[in-house]
């Protein structure tokens, strides 16, 4: 088996970049289900967030690598080698379980990541399988014993909350301020509670299906209102904040250049927390608007992740504890077929000279020959007994896939994997 995690994230790539190669859930399966069709997986999901595009794998041939990246290098327009990171199997598994617990987020700790982890798996569990799913099930056990075992999770930040604490600054507070919202998923409502608990005095929010966005002003006691009325209610906001799926940028030079002017000089500031973006870079150019992004948030992210660097180790002790469970278990199916070729083996061996030796022995009666096919039988069984119980018991005790491999090597087993013979884990 061969286990590969291909991605992007925020540490590798600009926010120009990652749009590009971000996955809505349909395309996601379309990919997944083009690299089965070309023979490359066996099992894949594809995990994509405002911070990250990343695509994990179980490998069928060799070639898997080079058919994911010529995917993202299509969307990209452009060889996308350069800001990819690889990793294989061990490697891959460890960097699932820190992405589930929040450590490689762009805020330290932030707890979403766990939710959309969860969700990219649930949404590719038609082109997923065994490997993947147990995976991916104790990448979020891993994730969640993390957050409640140490204090990596402790008042953790969010991208919301760190936009709305960009929006304090700005502001040098926000009691009293008006803010809209566009989008009415998780990150939008995130963002609304964060608001208000800073004493936003009127928030409005809008979205395209106009129920979504009346259901989560009422939980709130905001404002819902259609889509195509809200750009009028920028020229009496002072914060915008944009969390919408749209592909391609909602909130244009010609919308907000409309309201400019009936703002005196009051500034606006736009807060873009959507990817693919949801407003045009242009925007940040018209007087007294401050446009802000994802990448724009980094200066807030560092401070929380110095509030939270004593926490990491013992977070990544936890996963490393739950990484080799995971391994464990692998070893243990790996084990499995090894085990059964070894049986195999050991009974052609035993008949090819067990025919042998009754040709030596010339004839022999129906039940002499019963007594000794069975007694050849029996013996066999004993010198394997001991040999196969300990053989699967190592694989599951955390020994694992190296004596497998020594079993493979020991029995000269090493000509049924490579031929193609039904050997491997999954």
């Amino acid at each position: 088996m061969a286990l590969i995690v291909v991605g992007v994230s925020h540490t590798t790539a600009p926010i120009e970049v990652r749009e590009k190669l971000t996955f809505r859930p349909q395309e996601a399966t379309r990919c997944l289900s083009r690299l089965r069709a070309d023979g490359l997986i066996r099992e894949g999901v594809v995990l994509s967030t405002c911070n990250r595009t990343e695509i994990y794998v179980v490998e069928e041939k060799g070639d898997a690598l080079s058919g994911i990246e010529s995917i993202l290098s299509g969307r990209l327009g452009d060889d996308v080698a350069r800001f990819i990171y690889v990793r294989h199997d061990r490697e891959a598994t460890t960097h699932l379980f820190g992405v589930a617990a929040g450590l490689d987020s762009m805020i330290l700790g932030e707890a979403q990541i766990h939710g959309q982890v969860r969700d990219a798996w649930e949404r590719c569990r038609s082109e997923s399988g065994p490997i993947l799913n147990r995976m991916f099930q104790s990448a979020l056990l891993a994730a969640s014993r993390a957050r409640e075992e140490t204090g990596i999770g402790r008042g953790a930040a969010s991208v919301s909350s760190a936009a709305v604490q960009l929006a304090k600054k700005i502001f040098g507070g926000l009691a009293g301020r008006r803010a809209m919202i566009l989008g009415a998923g998780d990150v939008a409502e995130l963002a609304l509670e964060c608001l208000l608990n800073e004493g936003v005095h009127v928030a409005i929010v809008a979205n395209r299906t106009h129920e979504r966005a009346l259901s989560l002003a009422e939980r709130h006691g905001a404002t819902a209102m259609h889509y195509d009325e809200c750009w009028r209610s920028l020229r009496d906001v002072d914060v915008l904040i944009c969390s919408t799926a749209a592909p391609s940028p909602v909130v244009t030079v010609a919308r907000v250049r409309d309201s400019i002017e009936a703002r005196g000089d009051r500034p606006l500031c736009v807060l873009d927390i959507a990817l693919p973006r949801d407003v045009e870079p242009a925007v940040g150019d018209l007087d007294n608007v401050f446009l802000y992004d994802l990448d724009d948030l980094r200066a807030a992210a560092a401070a929380n992740l110095e509030q939270r660097e004593e926490d990491v180790p013992a977070a990544r002790a936890i996963i490393a504890e739950e990484v080799q469970k995971f391994w464990d278990w692998v070893a243990g199916l790996a084990a499995v077929p090894v085990v059964r070729d070894f049986r195999e083996e050991m009974d052609r061996l035993r008949s090819s000279e067990l025919a042998a030796a009754m040709r030596r022995i010339g004839p022999l009666s129906a039940e002499q020959a019963d007594a000794i096919e069975q007694f050849s039988k029996s013996l066999m069984n004993k010198f394997m007994h001991e040999p196969s119980v300990r053989l699967k018991a190592a694989a599951a005790n955390g020994r694992g896939l190296g004596v497998v491999d020594a079993a493979r090597y020991l029995f000269a087993l090493e000509s049924k994997v490579d031929s193609g013979d039904s050997t491997d884990i999954a």
